[in-house]
């Protein structure tokens, strides 16, 4: 058996997302170093707030401050903190409940190891230097031994507060396609599409899983299919993708389902060498490759005569 492949995989997104009142209060008081609350019908606050009360789901905008110092609930110690963690240095995550609050609130504690932390510890905000309305703002909790804040009374109202946030998604991890792909990759780094065959439904599936989707089975006998194919259906990209290999591909243009002949099961890839307009179902394309190449750059027509409904109707 061959070895199996593995790489280091990234994705990273930005994510946009508009603030109600109470996430716009909550926020933006970060910024200014206060802390708020939203209280409930029945005398609780919650931190950090939220819009509809989580045991009843009525709406509540009753804001309310709370102080910069609480009572650690719980915690575990990070012994190797994360890019983009809180903390560069080994530190705890705590469950921290301010005074005044009802509920806990998640974030870092600064101590000098896992010895110096225990639940019912007192501790207060380290409010980071530059603030953007942000959870950041809180660059972390301290060990603190001082007589508790008083809240200022903050109403919630604020001069500019924020409408929308923009939070940074990534994901790193390593990603392995399985023996089966694995021999579906190799094959396309010679230029040749080999799918793998059940044997009870005899099905021919590509690109391949190691089992059968239909009967569950394993499969193993690999099977050759290809290289040209039937277009079963398609859709028209209008828009650029931020952040992708396709950033040089002008719009608009086709990314289609293909049955390669000989293939149970149709594959997508780009249309390309045809004006987007007149790719139609039923289309006979063929592969493109470029020097280097690991797979197909795009599909493009071959000429003949568009295949009849009939023979690729089963996939669509």
């Amino acid at each position: 058996m061959s070895e199996v492949l593995k790489a280091p995989l990234v994705v990273e997104f930005p994510f946009t997302r508009s603030l109600g009142p109470v996430q716009s209060a909550f926020l933006t008081g970060l910024r200014e170093r206060v802390v708020l609350g939203v209280k409930t019908t029945d005398g609780r606050t919650l931190v950090p707030p939220v819009e509809y009360d989580p045991v009843t789901a009525e709406e509540i905008r009753d804001l309310v401050e709370v102080a910069a110092t609480g009572t650690v609930t719980t915690w575990a110690w990070n012994h190797e903190p994360r890019r983009g963690q809180p903390l560069t240095t080994p530190f705890a995550w705590v469950l921290v409940r301010l005074d005044g609050a009802d509920t806990a609130l998640l974030h870092a504690l600064d101590a000098p190891g896992p010895d110096a932390v225990h639940t019912g510890m007192r501790v207060r905000i380290r409010w980071a230097g530059e603030r953007t309305g942000a959870i950041t703002d809180i660059a972390c909790f301290e060990p603190y031994d001082g007589d508790p804040d008083r809240p200022g009374g903050h109403t919630g109202e604020f001069e500019n507060p924020l409408t929308g946030i923009v939070a940074h998604a990534r994901l790193d991890y390593t990603y392995s396609p399985g023996r089966a792909q694995t021999d579906y990759i190799k094959a396309l780094s010679e230029q040749r599409s080999v799918g793998e065959r059940c044997s009870s439904c005899r099905k021919v599936y590509i690109p391949p899983r190691g089992a059968c989707p239909t009967c569950g089975l394993a499969t193993s006998e690999q099977v050759e299919v290809g290289p040209r194919g039937t277009v079963t259906t398609f859709c028209i990209v209008n828009i650029k993708a931020a952040h992708t290999a396709n950033l040089d591909i002008e719009v608009p243009y086709v990314y289609a389902h293909i049955a390669l002949d000989g293939a149970d099961l149709a594959l997508h890839a780009r249309i390309g060498g045809i004006p987007y307009d007149e790719v139609r179902m039923g289309l006979r394309v063929e592969p493109v490759w470029t020097p280097g190449a690991r797979y197909p750059d795009h599909y493009r027509p071959t000429g003949e005569p568009d295949a009849d409904y009939d023979t690729y109707k089963e996939l669509l």
